[in-house]
């Protein structure tokens, strides 16, 4: 959960008094992907460890023409890599990966623009874009992907007025695998452009963006539990008259968290020590403790969420978007048009309470502004994003699948960084400029140099 006290409360506090020892429900989940055979590969895995890999090689270029030279002469597949944050097969091949760490320089231009190296995580890019006098005009609540992973995925934050990360690229640099360095903005290759800015990482490498940023700004935090129904009745105009805006839903809880954030010009006052990971473990404990009586579990979360305080705080941007996230998760997310999202809640809400009663993990609901970039989740559709997750040592399958149909009828489109089962004849429909971007890509790397066997269902299995 984020940033709140809400399992901290004394009720729960002597609940858990005798420190339960939990097991695993569900065997961890094993990876289809293939692996290397070699035992001196050295083994690369993601955040969450369900993604593995061996690959025959580890790059890390120092110059965009070294860059350049290694795509262009490549016998073997070549991966980027950030920070391993996604969840999706983006990353597994038994070639080569590559990293972009020698890319992360940051520097200020006029105008409140920056020019940012692709390695660069978002967390270090706040702290230096701070110190040049600009900020970021939104942020994602974990600030560990680098700059690439998160801008190629579609990563976002939250806000109706406020689009996806890659919105706020004016240009970018990209190394083809044909050897090629392309200067990529509206004016200049502005069909590649549309592409690159959300691109798995299969027209090549980007080695830095610039992007348009705004002057350093203070934002007021709130959080409260409102009852559900409440919530899902003014969705709406919640995500509407808030600057952001976001809701969890609890599994098992007649209550929401509702978190908004607005301008503020009070003085700071701190939120204080980040307890995301120590409620997400009380949740865990809840469920295993009442597995005998579930309407219990309902009944103590529900009065705990009834008497729980609001919270507010004042800081500065970069000290606000971000939460910390120690317990491990896997996740599936699906971007939906705006008005599909409570609806589609409901459903996830009955399935997971009915099927899943074994599922703790709030369920994150976000907005997210309309963009124009060609495989952006949110092309051309003001959109609300629903993402569920499973405690990563459990078996995410069986929740996952009956959840990801409910978004079909409603044409969703999935993060391109978290869990989905959707193949590219689906997803030729969902995205009306499918073909432009595959035929970009086809020509910027004719022998699928920058294809995993991912990336081939992804594209190529129509």
């Amino acid at each position: 959960m984020k940033r709140r006290d809400f399992n901290r409360a004394s009720l729960l506090s002597a609940l858990f008094a005798g420190q339960l020892t939990l097991k695993p429900l569900h065997a961890l989940a094993e990876n289809d992907g293939k692996a290397a055979s070699s035992a001196r590969r050295i083994p690369w895995q993601n955040w969450s460890g369900y993604q593995k890999a061996k690959p025959a090689a580890r790059l890390s270029p120092k110059t965009e023409d070294e860059l350049a030279e290694l795509l262009k002469t490549s016998e073997l597949t070549v991966r980027p890599v950030g920070a391993g944050h996604s969840f999706t097969a983006l990353v597994p091949t038994d070639g080569s990966i590559l990293s972009t760490r020698h890319f992360s320089s940051v520097e200020a231009l006029d105008g409140n623009r920056a020019r940012v190296g692709a390695g660069v995580k978002l967390g270090q890019l706040a702290g230096q874009l701070n110190e040049l006098g600009q900020a970021l005009p939104n942020m994602p609540d974990i600030n560990q992907q680098t700059v690439a992973g998160a801008f190629n995925t579609g990563t976002h934050g939250t806000g109706a007025n406020f689009g996806a990360m890659h919105s706020y690229v004016e240009s970018l640099r990209l190394v083809t695998p044909r050897g090629d360095i392309l200067d990529c903005s509206r004016e200049q290759n502005a069909d590649i452009f549309d592409a690159a800015r959300v691109s798995l990482g299969s027209l090549g490498v980007i080695t830095e963006y610039t992007l348009k940023n705004v002057e350093p700004y203070k934002l007021k935090l709130r959080t409260e539990m409102r009852p559900i129904e409440e919530v899902f009745d003014n969705f709406h105009e919640l995500a509407n008259n808030h600057r952001n805006f976001e809701m969890y839903y609890i599994p098992h809880c007649d209550y929401a968290l509702v978190i908004t954030t607005d301008l503020s010009d009070e003085p700071v006052s701190p939120r204080g020590e980040d307890t995301d990971n120590d409620s997400v473990r009380d949740l865990q404990k809840l469920r295993d403790y009442t597995a005998w009586w579930p309407g219990l579990r309902r009944k103590l979360v529900s009065s705990v969420a009834a008497m729980t305080e609001p919270t507010e705080s004042v800081d500065w941007w970069w000290n606000i978007y971000p939460s910390d996230r120690a317990v491990r998760f896997n996740e599936m997310e699906y971007h939906l048009p705006r008005e599909a999202i409570v609806p589609a809640l409901r459903k996830v809400r009955e399935i997971a309470e009915t099927k899943h009663p074994d599922v703790f993990f709030p369920v994150e609901v976000r907005v997210v502004q309309e963009d124009d970039a060609w495989l952006s989740p949110f092309y051309k559709r003001p959109s609300a994003s629903l993402a569920t997750h499973r405690y990563y040592e459990e078996d995410f399958l069986p929740y996952f699948k009956s959840i990801e149909p409910i978004y079909q009828p409603m044409e969703g489109r999935p993060h391109w960084g978290k869990l989905h089962t959707l193949d590219a004849a689906t997803l030729a429909a969902r995205y009306p400029r499918w073909k432009d971007f595959n035929d970009i890509r086809q020509s910027l790397d004719p022998k699928g140099v920058m294809l995993n066997d991912h990336l081939r269902k992804v594209f190529t299995d129509v």
